[in-house]
Protein backbone atom coordinates (compact mmCIF):
# COMPACT_ATOMS: atom_id res chain seq x y z
CA UNK A 1 0.00 0.00 0.00
CA UNK A 2 1.32 3.45 -0.99
CA UNK A 3 0.31 6.15 1.47
CA UNK A 4 0.53 9.93 1.26
CA UNK A 5 0.62 11.74 4.62
CA UNK A 6 -0.04 15.48 4.79
CA UNK A 7 1.67 17.49 7.53
CA UNK A 8 5.03 18.40 9.00
CA UNK A 9 4.91 18.07 12.78
CA UNK A 10 5.69 15.50 15.47
CA UNK A 11 2.18 14.10 15.09
CA UNK A 12 2.88 13.30 11.45
CA UNK A 13 6.33 11.92 12.36
CA UNK A 14 4.59 9.54 14.78
CA UNK A 15 2.04 8.54 12.12
CA UNK A 16 4.75 7.93 9.53
CA UNK A 17 6.83 5.87 11.97
CA UNK A 18 3.85 3.64 12.80
CA UNK A 19 3.04 3.22 9.11
CA UNK A 20 6.69 2.42 8.38
CA UNK A 21 6.46 -0.61 10.68
CA UNK A 22 3.24 -1.89 9.06
CA UNK A 23 4.12 -4.80 6.70
CA UNK A 24 1.15 -3.90 4.48
CA UNK A 25 2.66 -0.44 3.78
CA UNK A 26 5.52 -0.53 1.30
CA UNK A 27 5.80 3.13 0.22
CA UNK A 28 5.24 6.31 2.25
CA UNK A 29 5.21 9.86 0.90
CA UNK A 30 4.89 12.99 3.04
CA UNK A 31 4.09 16.59 2.12
CA UNK A 32 5.85 18.66 3.22
CA UNK A 33 7.25 16.51 6.04
CA UNK A 34 10.24 17.29 8.24
CA UNK A 35 13.86 16.18 8.45
CA UNK A 36 13.12 13.51 11.05
CA UNK A 37 11.00 11.63 8.50
CA UNK A 38 13.74 11.35 5.85
CA UNK A 39 14.80 7.79 6.78
CA UNK A 40 11.19 6.64 6.66
CA UNK A 41 9.53 8.23 3.65
CA UNK A 42 9.87 10.20 0.44
CA UNK A 43 9.48 13.87 1.33
CA UNK A 44 7.78 16.40 -0.94
CA UNK A 45 9.09 19.43 0.92
CA UNK A 46 8.29 21.70 -2.03
CA UNK A 47 4.56 21.05 -1.51
CA UNK A 48 3.82 23.52 1.27
CA UNK A 49 0.21 24.43 0.29
CA UNK A 50 -1.37 21.29 1.70
CA UNK A 51 -4.54 23.31 2.28
CA UNK A 52 -4.95 23.80 -1.49
CA UNK A 53 -7.16 21.02 -2.90
CA UNK A 54 -5.81 21.19 -6.45
CA UNK A 55 -2.19 20.96 -5.27
CA UNK A 56 -2.87 17.95 -3.07
CA UNK A 57 -4.92 16.12 -5.70
CA UNK A 58 -2.13 16.64 -8.25
CA UNK A 59 0.43 15.18 -5.85
CA UNK A 60 -1.78 12.20 -5.01
CA UNK A 61 -2.18 11.49 -8.72
CA UNK A 62 1.53 11.89 -9.37
CA UNK A 63 2.47 9.27 -6.80
CA UNK A 64 -0.64 7.08 -7.37
CA UNK A 65 -1.54 7.05 -3.69
CA UNK A 66 -3.67 4.19 -2.39
CA UNK A 67 -4.57 6.17 0.72
CA UNK A 68 -4.17 9.81 1.77
CA UNK A 69 -3.87 10.56 5.50
CA UNK A 70 -4.50 14.19 6.43
CA UNK A 71 -2.73 15.19 9.64
CA UNK A 72 -3.56 18.86 10.40
CA UNK A 73 -6.95 20.48 10.71
CA UNK A 74 -6.44 23.32 8.21
CA UNK A 75 -6.58 21.13 5.05
CA UNK A 76 -9.65 19.34 6.43
CA UNK A 77 -11.53 22.56 7.11
CA UNK A 78 -10.46 23.78 3.65
CA UNK A 79 -12.12 20.78 1.97
CA UNK A 80 -9.01 18.91 0.82
CA UNK A 81 -10.59 15.56 1.75
CA UNK A 82 -13.64 16.37 -0.41
CA UNK A 83 -11.48 17.13 -3.44
CA UNK A 84 -9.45 13.95 -3.00
CA UNK A 85 -12.56 11.79 -2.69
CA UNK A 86 -14.07 13.42 -5.78
CA UNK A 87 -10.87 12.48 -7.62
CA UNK A 88 -11.27 8.84 -6.58
CA UNK A 89 -8.82 8.57 -3.66
CA UNK A 90 -9.38 6.89 -0.32
CA UNK A 91 -8.92 9.48 2.41
CA UNK A 92 -8.47 9.30 6.16
CA UNK A 93 -10.05 12.54 7.33
CA UNK A 94 -13.55 14.05 7.41
CA UNK A 95 -15.20 16.09 4.69
CA UNK A 96 -15.38 19.88 4.96
CA UNK A 97 -18.89 19.90 6.39
CA UNK A 98 -18.04 17.43 9.16
CA UNK A 99 -14.71 19.15 9.89
CA UNK A 100 -16.72 22.13 11.15
CA UNK A 101 -16.85 20.19 14.42
CA UNK A 102 -13.41 21.79 14.97
CA UNK A 103 -13.53 24.68 12.53
CA UNK A 104 -16.58 26.29 14.16
CA UNK A 105 -17.15 25.97 17.87
CA UNK A 106 -20.65 27.37 17.37
CA UNK A 107 -21.39 24.50 14.95
CA UNK A 108 -20.01 22.00 17.48
CA UNK A 109 -22.25 23.44 20.19
CA UNK A 110 -25.29 23.15 17.92
CA UNK A 111 -24.46 19.51 17.13
CA UNK A 112 -24.02 18.69 20.81
CA UNK A 113 -27.30 20.39 21.73
CA UNK A 114 -29.14 18.36 19.11
CA UNK A 115 -27.39 15.15 20.20
CA UNK A 116 -28.02 15.70 23.90
CA UNK A 117 -24.30 15.78 24.76
CA UNK A 118 -23.20 17.45 27.98
CA UNK A 119 -20.97 20.50 27.44
CA UNK A 120 -20.32 23.97 28.81
CA UNK A 121 -22.94 26.71 28.57
CA UNK A 122 -21.81 29.15 25.88
CA UNK A 123 -22.54 32.46 24.20
CA UNK A 124 -21.12 33.88 20.97
CA UNK A 125 -19.84 37.47 20.81
CA UNK A 126 -19.34 39.36 17.56
CA UNK A 127 -17.82 42.69 16.59
CA UNK A 128 -21.31 44.18 16.24
CA UNK A 129 -21.78 44.16 20.02
CA UNK A 130 -21.30 47.34 22.02
CA UNK A 131 -18.81 47.66 24.84
CA UNK A 132 -21.58 47.46 27.42
CA UNK A 133 -23.02 44.31 25.80
CA UNK A 134 -19.62 42.62 25.97
CA UNK A 135 -19.25 43.61 29.61
CA UNK A 136 -22.70 42.25 30.39
CA UNK A 137 -21.80 38.95 28.73
CA UNK A 138 -18.66 38.71 30.87
CA UNK A 139 -20.84 39.33 33.92
CA UNK A 140 -22.87 36.25 32.99
CA UNK A 141 -19.80 34.00 32.79
CA UNK A 142 -17.53 35.07 35.66
CA UNK A 143 -15.69 34.64 37.89
CA UNK A 144 -13.92 31.81 36.00
CA UNK A 145 -13.64 32.98 32.38
CA UNK A 146 -13.23 30.69 29.37
CA UNK A 147 -12.71 32.78 26.23
CA UNK A 148 -12.29 30.98 22.88
CA UNK A 149 -11.53 32.03 19.33
CA UNK A 150 -14.49 30.57 17.41
CA UNK A 151 -12.28 29.22 14.65
CA UNK A 152 -8.98 27.43 14.10
CA UNK A 153 -6.28 28.55 16.49
CA UNK A 154 -3.84 25.65 16.60
CA UNK A 155 -4.78 24.77 20.17
CA UNK A 156 -3.77 28.20 21.42
CA UNK A 157 -6.93 30.29 20.92
CA UNK A 158 -8.26 29.75 24.42
CA UNK A 159 -7.77 31.82 27.57
CA UNK A 160 -8.90 30.35 30.88
CA UNK A 161 -8.50 32.88 33.64
CA UNK A 162 -9.95 34.40 36.81
CA UNK A 163 -8.59 37.79 35.68
CA UNK A 164 -11.43 39.73 34.08
CA UNK A 165 -9.00 42.18 32.47
CA UNK A 166 -7.18 39.31 30.75
CA UNK A 167 -10.48 37.80 29.64
CA UNK A 168 -11.63 41.08 28.11
CA UNK A 169 -8.25 41.57 26.42
CA UNK A 170 -8.60 38.21 24.68
CA UNK A 171 -12.15 39.03 23.61
CA UNK A 172 -10.93 42.27 22.07
CA UNK A 173 -7.94 40.62 20.37
CA UNK A 174 -10.05 37.89 18.75
CA UNK A 175 -12.73 40.33 17.60
CA UNK A 176 -10.04 42.66 16.20
CA UNK A 177 -8.72 39.74 14.15
CA UNK A 178 -12.16 39.39 12.56
CA UNK A 179 -13.28 36.22 14.35
CA UNK A 180 -16.25 35.66 16.65
CA UNK A 181 -15.62 34.87 20.31
CA UNK A 182 -17.17 32.08 22.32
CA UNK A 183 -17.62 32.59 26.06
CA UNK A 184 -18.09 29.38 27.99
CA UNK A 185 -18.85 28.35 31.53
CA UNK A 186 -15.94 26.71 33.33
CA UNK A 187 -16.03 22.90 33.46
CA UNK A 188 -14.56 21.32 36.57
CA UNK A 189 -12.62 18.07 36.77
CA UNK A 190 -9.50 16.60 35.16
CA UNK A 191 -9.25 16.68 31.38
CA UNK A 192 -9.37 13.63 29.13
CA UNK A 193 -8.45 13.32 25.46
CA UNK A 194 -10.14 10.40 23.73
CA UNK A 195 -9.48 9.68 20.07
CA UNK A 196 -12.17 7.71 18.25
CA UNK A 197 -12.06 6.20 14.80
CA UNK A 198 -15.39 7.07 13.19
CA UNK A 199 -16.96 5.63 10.06
CA UNK A 200 -20.50 6.94 9.85
CA UNK A 201 -22.19 5.59 12.98
CA UNK A 202 -19.40 3.11 13.77
CA UNK A 203 -17.15 4.38 16.58
CA UNK A 204 -13.98 2.63 17.79
CA UNK A 205 -12.07 4.30 20.65
CA UNK A 206 -8.31 4.40 21.08
CA UNK A 207 -6.84 4.58 24.59
CA UNK A 208 -7.46 7.74 26.66
CA UNK A 209 -4.72 10.32 27.19
CA UNK A 210 -4.20 13.59 29.01
CA UNK A 211 -2.55 16.65 27.47
CA UNK A 212 -0.67 19.41 29.34
CA UNK A 213 -1.52 22.69 27.61
CA UNK A 214 0.09 25.37 29.79
CA UNK A 215 3.71 26.23 29.07
CA UNK A 216 4.99 25.94 32.64
CA UNK A 217 5.11 23.45 35.48
CA UNK A 218 2.02 23.33 37.64
CA UNK A 219 -0.12 24.45 34.68
CA UNK A 220 1.27 27.97 34.82
CA UNK A 221 1.63 30.45 31.96
CA UNK A 222 -0.13 30.76 28.60
CA UNK A 223 -1.78 27.99 26.63
CA UNK A 224 0.34 26.26 24.02
CA UNK A 225 -0.24 23.65 21.34
CA UNK A 226 0.63 21.10 24.04
CA UNK A 227 3.75 20.56 26.16
CA UNK A 228 3.34 16.84 26.82
CA UNK A 229 0.92 13.99 27.29
CA UNK A 230 0.58 10.52 28.75
CA UNK A 231 -1.60 7.44 28.37
CA UNK A 232 -3.51 5.49 29.51
CA UNK A 233 -5.06 7.23 32.52
CA UNK A 234 -4.75 5.27 35.78
CA UNK A 235 -7.29 7.51 37.51
CA UNK A 236 -10.09 7.21 34.93
CA UNK A 237 -13.04 5.05 36.07
CA UNK A 238 -13.09 1.54 34.64
CA UNK A 239 -16.14 2.41 32.55
CA UNK A 240 -14.75 5.82 31.53
CA UNK A 241 -14.02 5.08 27.88
CA UNK A 242 -17.34 3.31 27.42
CA UNK A 243 -19.21 6.26 28.91
CA UNK A 244 -17.43 8.77 26.67
CA UNK A 245 -18.17 6.67 23.60
CA UNK A 246 -21.82 6.08 24.53
CA UNK A 247 -22.62 9.54 25.93
CA UNK A 248 -20.54 11.71 23.59
CA UNK A 249 -18.99 10.21 20.49
CA UNK A 250 -21.76 7.91 19.25
CA UNK A 251 -24.50 10.56 19.65
CA UNK A 252 -22.35 13.13 17.79
CA UNK A 253 -21.55 10.66 15.01
CA UNK A 254 -25.24 9.85 14.60
CA UNK A 255 -26.18 13.52 14.57
CA UNK A 256 -23.65 14.24 11.80
CA UNK A 257 -25.10 11.38 9.77
CA UNK A 258 -28.57 12.82 10.33
CA UNK A 259 -27.34 16.20 9.03
CA UNK A 260 -25.96 14.65 5.86
CA UNK A 261 -22.29 15.11 6.72
CA UNK A 262 -21.32 11.67 8.00
CA UNK A 263 -17.95 11.62 9.73
CA UNK A 264 -15.04 9.56 8.41
CA UNK A 265 -11.71 9.85 10.18
CA UNK A 266 -10.46 10.59 13.67
CA UNK A 267 -12.77 12.40 16.07
CA UNK A 268 -10.90 13.87 19.03
CA UNK A 269 -13.06 14.51 22.08
CA UNK A 270 -11.51 16.82 24.65
CA UNK A 271 -13.44 16.45 27.88
CA UNK A 272 -13.56 17.38 31.53
CA UNK A 273 -14.58 14.61 33.92
CA UNK A 274 -16.76 16.34 36.47
CA UNK A 275 -19.19 15.21 39.16
CA UNK A 276 -21.67 13.99 36.55
CA UNK A 277 -19.07 12.32 34.33
CA UNK A 278 -17.72 13.49 30.95
CA UNK A 279 -18.56 16.90 29.50
CA UNK A 280 -17.11 18.17 26.22
CA UNK A 281 -14.57 20.99 26.27
CA UNK A 282 -13.92 20.82 22.53
CA UNK A 283 -13.78 18.56 19.50
CA UNK A 284 -10.95 18.29 17.00
CA UNK A 285 -11.34 16.72 13.56
CA UNK A 286 -7.93 14.97 13.52
CA UNK A 287 -5.30 13.27 15.66
CA UNK A 288 -4.25 15.49 18.55
CA UNK A 289 -0.70 16.71 19.08
CA UNK A 290 1.09 15.65 21.33
CA UNK A 291 -1.29 12.91 22.56
CA UNK A 292 -0.89 11.00 19.27
CA UNK A 293 2.81 10.49 19.92
CA UNK A 294 2.06 8.70 23.20
CA UNK A 295 -1.01 6.79 22.01
CA UNK A 296 0.61 5.37 18.87
CA UNK A 297 3.62 4.21 20.89
CA UNK A 298 1.29 1.65 22.52
CA UNK A 299 -0.71 0.54 19.46
CA UNK A 300 0.09 -3.07 18.52
CA UNK A 301 -2.37 -3.36 15.61
CA UNK A 302 -0.74 -2.24 12.31
CA UNK A 303 -1.80 1.35 11.73
CA UNK A 304 -2.11 1.18 7.95
CA UNK A 305 -4.91 -1.37 8.01
CA UNK A 306 -6.75 0.67 10.63
CA UNK A 307 -6.66 3.93 8.67
CA UNK A 308 -7.50 2.10 5.44
CA UNK A 309 -10.57 0.48 7.03
CA UNK A 310 -11.91 3.87 8.09
CA UNK A 311 -11.28 5.39 4.66
CA UNK A 312 -12.84 2.42 2.87
CA UNK A 313 -15.94 2.39 5.07
CA UNK A 314 -15.16 -1.03 6.56
CA UNK A 315 -14.34 -0.04 10.14
CA UNK A 316 -17.15 -2.24 11.47
CA UNK A 317 -15.36 -5.30 10.02
CA UNK A 318 -11.99 -4.49 11.63
CA UNK A 319 -10.94 -6.86 14.46
CA UNK A 320 -10.60 -5.27 17.92
CA UNK A 321 -7.52 -3.08 18.29
CA UNK A 322 -4.60 -4.57 20.22
CA UNK A 323 -2.45 -2.56 22.62
CA UNK A 324 0.80 -3.06 24.49
CA UNK A 325 0.17 -3.38 28.22
CA UNK A 326 2.34 -0.40 29.09
CA UNK A 327 2.25 3.34 29.69
CA UNK A 328 3.62 6.07 27.43
CA UNK A 329 4.73 9.63 28.15
CA UNK A 330 5.70 12.29 25.64
CA UNK A 331 7.50 15.51 26.60
CA UNK A 332 7.86 18.51 24.29
CA UNK A 333 11.14 20.40 24.01
CA UNK A 334 10.27 23.98 23.04
CA UNK A 335 12.37 26.83 21.71
CA UNK A 336 13.34 29.78 23.86
CA UNK A 337 10.49 32.31 23.86
CA UNK A 338 7.78 29.80 22.97
CA UNK A 339 4.82 30.29 22.72
CA UNK A 340 4.97 34.06 22.22
CA UNK A 341 8.21 34.64 20.27
CA UNK A 342 10.20 31.45 19.70
CA UNK A 343 13.89 31.76 18.81
CA UNK A 344 14.73 29.76 15.68
CA UNK A 345 18.00 28.51 14.22
CA UNK A 346 19.56 27.28 17.47
CA UNK A 347 21.73 24.16 17.14
CA UNK A 348 20.34 20.94 18.68
CA UNK A 349 22.72 18.25 19.88
CA UNK A 350 22.12 14.74 21.15
CA UNK A 351 18.88 14.12 19.26
CA UNK A 352 19.91 12.66 15.91
CA UNK A 353 20.46 9.07 17.04
CA UNK A 354 17.53 8.78 19.43
CA UNK A 355 14.70 6.42 18.41
CA UNK A 356 12.54 8.02 21.10
CA UNK A 357 12.60 11.43 19.36
CA UNK A 358 9.81 12.75 17.15
CA UNK A 359 10.67 15.87 15.16
CA UNK A 360 8.27 18.81 15.23
CA UNK A 361 10.05 22.03 14.25
CA UNK A 362 13.53 21.11 13.03
CA UNK A 363 15.74 21.70 10.00
CA UNK A 364 19.36 21.47 8.92
CA UNK A 365 21.46 24.63 8.55
CA UNK A 366 24.09 25.23 5.88
CA UNK A 367 26.69 23.51 8.05
CA UNK A 368 24.54 20.38 8.21
CA UNK A 369 23.64 20.90 11.87
CA UNK A 370 20.21 20.11 13.24
CA UNK A 371 18.55 23.37 14.31
CA UNK A 372 15.25 24.60 15.72
CA UNK A 373 12.75 25.68 13.08
CA UNK A 374 9.55 26.02 15.10
CA UNK A 375 8.21 26.76 18.55
CA UNK A 376 7.74 23.13 19.52
CA UNK A 377 11.01 21.60 18.41
CA UNK A 378 11.08 17.94 19.46
CA UNK A 379 9.02 15.37 21.31
CA UNK A 380 10.63 12.63 23.38
CA UNK A 381 8.70 9.41 24.02
CA UNK A 382 9.13 7.09 26.98
CA UNK A 383 7.33 3.80 27.61
CA UNK A 384 7.34 1.50 30.62
CA UNK A 385 5.49 -1.04 32.72
CA UNK A 386 4.34 1.76 35.02
CA UNK A 387 3.61 5.41 34.41
CA UNK A 388 6.59 6.31 36.60
CA UNK A 389 8.84 4.09 34.44
CA UNK A 390 7.56 5.75 31.27
CA UNK A 391 8.21 9.20 32.76
CA UNK A 392 11.73 8.23 33.77
CA UNK A 393 12.44 6.87 30.29
CA UNK A 394 11.29 10.06 28.56
CA UNK A 395 13.16 12.44 30.84
CA UNK A 396 16.31 10.29 30.68
CA UNK A 397 16.47 10.74 26.90
CA UNK A 398 15.57 14.41 27.16
CA UNK A 399 18.45 15.02 29.57
CA UNK A 400 20.89 14.03 26.80
CA UNK A 401 19.55 16.62 24.33
CA UNK A 402 20.70 20.23 24.35
CA UNK A 403 19.05 23.27 22.77
CA UNK A 404 20.27 26.74 23.81
CA UNK A 405 17.39 28.48 25.58
CA UNK A 406 15.16 25.45 25.11
CA UNK A 407 12.66 24.57 27.80
CA UNK A 408 10.28 21.80 28.76
CA UNK A 409 7.93 20.96 31.58
CA UNK A 410 9.37 18.73 34.29
CA UNK A 411 5.98 17.57 35.56
CA UNK A 412 4.36 15.78 32.62
CA UNK A 413 2.23 12.96 34.11
CA UNK A 414 3.63 13.66 37.58
CA UNK A 415 0.25 14.42 39.25
CA UNK A 416 -1.04 11.05 38.02
CA UNK A 417 2.09 9.25 39.24
CA UNK A 418 1.70 10.84 42.67
CA UNK A 419 -1.99 9.92 42.82
CA UNK A 420 -3.08 13.57 42.90
CA UNK A 421 -5.80 13.19 40.26
CA UNK A 422 -9.16 11.77 41.22
CA UNK A 423 -12.72 11.81 39.90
Amino acid sequence: MRILVLGSGAREHALVLSLFHDPAVDDIHVAPGNVGMKPLATLHSEVTRIDDPDTVVALARDIAADLVVIGPEIPLVAGVADALRSAGFLVFGPNKAAARIEGSKAFAKDVMAAAGVRTARSEQLTSELSDSEIESALDRFGPHYVVKDDGLAGGKGVVVTDDRTAARAHVDAVLAAGNPVLLESFLTGPEVSLFCLVDGETVVPLIPAQDHKRVGDGDQGPNTGGMGAYCPLPWLPADGVRRIVDEVCVPVAKELVRRGCAYSGLLYAGLAWGPDGPAVVEFNCRFGDPETQAVLALLKTPLGEVLHAVAAGTLADLPPLEWYDEYAVTVVLAAEGYPEHPHLGEVITGASDKSAVRHAGTAYNEAGELVSAGGRVLNVIGTGATLADARDAAYSVLSEITLPGGHYRSDIALPAVLGNISV
